[in-house]
């Protein structure tokens, strides 16, 4: 079958994309309002840049009702600042439960009942269960569209990374451990570390 994007619907493309790339890694971002209320949410669109600058980024989507930003890509837009939060089995629900469209005012991590800790060079909290946080300060942030089904690339630098202890050996991160989580299409999660095999790369 071969398809052309643009005589998609936007959610028929949204389907073709998330049904593609799979697995997708989770950014479970947290932020903080000009009033300082917090707010956590997960977004499936997330990668790495470089490591010199460390940069990574992450594409929140517009609002498929009406085409309003999101409150993370407000909150960001408005403080310069976010946490990474890396998720993992241990906090999928929790995750799951912040992904519902509370208003501006709700603060996620309350109603899904996580816990905070400070951020060490941000001024936002970080979920404390998450074993891995990246304290981001933003670096970029380009847009593409203003209705439902556009979204924004956000592009953050990494000043801080907090591992937990149990995790980090010799530089480097046991995935046993994290146990990570990631997205498939629909309501579809995976374990990575369900079943692995190793390939070396060539030369």
């Amino acid at each position: 079958m071969e398809i052309s994007p643009k005589t998609l619907e936007w959610r028929e493309a949204y389907k073709l994309l998330v049904g593609s790339i799979l697995p997708r890694p989770i950014a479970f971002v947290s932020t903080i309002d000009g009033n300082g209320t917090a707010n956590a949410a997960p977004f499936s669109f997330f990668t790495a840049i470089c490591a010199d600058p460390m940069l990574i980024c992450f594409s929140p989507m517009r609002r498929g009702t009406d085409g309003a930003k999101k409150d993370t890509l407000v909150n960001i837009e408005s403080t310069g600042q976010f946490v990474i939060n890396i998720v993992s089995t241990s906090m999928a629900e929790q995750m799951n439960d912040c992904a519902i469209e509370f208003s501006p005012e709700i603060d996620e991590m309350v109603e899904a009942g996580l816990a905070k800790e400070p951020g060490m060079m941000v001024n936002v909290p970080r979920i404390k269960d998450s074993l891995v946080h990246l304290e981001c300060e933003l670096e970029q942030v380009l847009h593409f569209g203003d209705k439902p089904g556009a979204g924004s690339l956000v592009i953050g630098k990494v000043i801080h990374v907090h591992v937990n202890d149990e995790l980090y050996d010799k530089g480097r991160i046991d995935p046993e451990k994290l146990k990570p989580i990631g997205r498939m299409a629909g309501n579809i999660f995976t374990d990575p570390l369900a079943k692995t095999f190793e390939m070396k790369r060539k030369t």
